[in-house]
């Protein structure tokens, strides 16, 4: 097309008519050739795409050939299952048929045992009303004597075995309820730690050097009067050396008199005139001690409205003792011991606590009667106004009075825990000494033993055996008796324990 038009512009160029002509049929061949290229690519072109057309029309007849036969063979499975399902209804059809005429037959043959059953029902409720008739005229009963006589005999041995049942689960309880006492009082023990400390008749004075005691002697022995006189307690001056020594069974004196003595050999000044001041001083010093005793105790306790008398008669068990043991220390433990066994009980600490601790103010009056401690407490308790379950908890903790309220078996029980401590109240002597023997006498009286030894003031035994007379194992059994002898026949505070040993010797000499 460039070179056509470039032809063109040099034909006008040059100018002329042949140039044009020449032009022109050079244009015309070049475009019948154009035309000729043209319609041979069309050709070429129809026949490639009639060729496409032949390939896209096989490969859709053979997919459409394909899905029919797919067809054809689903269509034919299915009338397969479709007659396998028409032949099984067929089947399931013969045998309903098949149950139906065995089930007419099997309600035929029920219906005929029905009426053979109901003919027996007849003939046995004949025979039964002709028993019970015989039976009538056997006994001399009706039914309805013999349905009340079998009842009440039913009704007996109902009742036994309830009874036994009951006793059964009474015993079991009372077994629980005793484990659970134990195990509420081992507590209780284990959670209120006290010291025992035993109280004496005597009290020493200690003094620096011999020569006061002339002084205290005075002239004739003067002063001493005097001061025995004042105090109510004897002192006995003797070889000992810087020492005094103070005996009285009431510590309330013991104490003035202690006290009296160590001011006036500070002072110096001793004579009867003094001695009676000061032991007036000390009195009172002492009397305001105890009210102090007696307030700080209960603000310990957290024991509240007390009346005064109450707190000064606490106050004063801080001077006295029972079985050695110290008063006012022994009732602080037994109200612990009282609250915390109330509160396992899910009772009344504070009740507890308070009955606790005045159990035993009637030891302590300012006047004694002729009444036992425990009858004297609840009288005063009443007179102070305290409630009725603290007052009966008092008067009951030795049974002397009836118990009304449960606070008074836990202060009793309580009571017993502090006063049956191992070293908590004073043992005599010979008591003590006659256990020990008998602890040994009664070990020795088994074969085979040769010695004995109770040791560590009477809680462990040791028993020597002969290794020829005595086994190994006699020894373990020879241990289990001896205790459970001494177990059922002594008593004795704590436990004992029980060592059996036997040993073998064997001896040579080299020579």
């Amino acid at each position: 097309m460039v070179q056509t038009i470039i032809t063109a512009i040099v034909c006008l160029l040059v100018g002329g008519t042949a140039a044009w002509l020449v032009l022109n049929y050079l244009t015309t061949s070049k475009s019948k050739k154009i035309v000729e290229e043209a319609q041979k690519e069309a050709e070429t072109i129809k026949k490639d795409k009639l060729l496409e057309v032949k390939e896209k029309f096989i490969s859709l007849k053979a997919d459409l050939e394909k899905q029919v036969s797919v067809r054809n063979s689903k269509i034919q499975s299915q009338e397969a299952r479709l007659k396998q399902r028409e032949m099984a209804l067929n089947q399931r059809q013969e045998d309903l048929h098949a149950r139906k005429g065995e089930l007419d037959s099997i309600r035929e043959n029920m219906e005929n045992q029905l009426e053979v059953i109901e003919r027996k029902k007849q003939d046995l409720d004949k025979i039964h009303k002709q028993e019970v008739e015989r039976l009538e005229v056997i006994s001399g009963l009706s039914a309805e004597e013999a349905k009340e006589r079998l009842a009440q005999s039913l009704k007996e041995e109902a009742q036994t075995a309830a009874a036994a049942y009951i006793n059964e689960i009474m015993e079991e309880a009372r077994m629980t309820a005793n484990k659970e006492a134990k195990k509420i009082v081992v507590q209780s023990i284990q959670r209120v730690a006290t010291e025992t400390a035993i109280e004496n008749a005597i009290t020493v004075f200690h003094i620096d050097s011999d020569e006061i005691k002339g002084r205290i002697i005075g002239r004739e022995g003067r002063n001493i009067r005097a001061l025995e006189a004042a105090t109510g307690i004897e002192i006995i001056v003797d070889d000992t050396p810087e020492a005094i020594i103070l005996s009285g069974f009431d510590p309330v004196r013991r104490e003035i008199a202690r006290l009296a003595l160590h001011q006036l050999v500070q002072d110096g000044r001793i004579h009867p005139a003094r001695i009676e001041e000061i032991v007036n001083k000390v009195r009172k010093q002492v009397e305001e001690e105890i009210i102090e005793t007696g307030k700080r105790t209960t603000i310990d306790l957290g024991i509240h409205g007390l009346h005064p008398d109450l707190i000064r008669m606490i106050g004063r068990m801080k001077y006295r003792s029972s079985y050695g043991q110290n008063l006012l220390q022994h009732s602080r433990e037994t109200a612990n011991l009282c609250a915390i066994m109330a509160s396992e009980l899910g009772l009344n600490p504070k009740k507890a606590k308070r009955a606790g601790l005045l159990h035993d103010i009637g030891k302590v009056p300012d006047d004694e009667p002729e009444l036992p401690h425990a009858i004297l407490g609840m009288r005063l308790a009443e007179k102070y106004k305290e409630k009725p379950d603290i007052v009966n908890a008092i008067g009951a903790h030795h049974d002397e009075t009836e118990m009304t309220s449960l606070l008074a078996p836990i202060v009793q029980v309580c009571d017993a825990i502090s006063g049956a401590r191992p070293g908590a109240r004073r043992e005599i002597v010979e008591a003590y000494i006659k256990r020990l023997n008998d602890l040994e006498r009664l070990a020795l009286s088994y074969p085979g033993v040769l010695k004995t030894y109770a040791i560590q003031a009477g809680r462990e035994l040791r028993v020597i055996v002969g290794a020829d007379k005595i086994s190994d194992v006699e020894t373990e059994n020879l241990s289990n008796e001896i205790a459970k002898k001494i177990q059922d026949e002594m008593t004795y505070p704590g436990q004992v324990k029980i060592t059996v040993i036997r040993e073998t010797r064997a001896v040579a000499f080299a020579k």
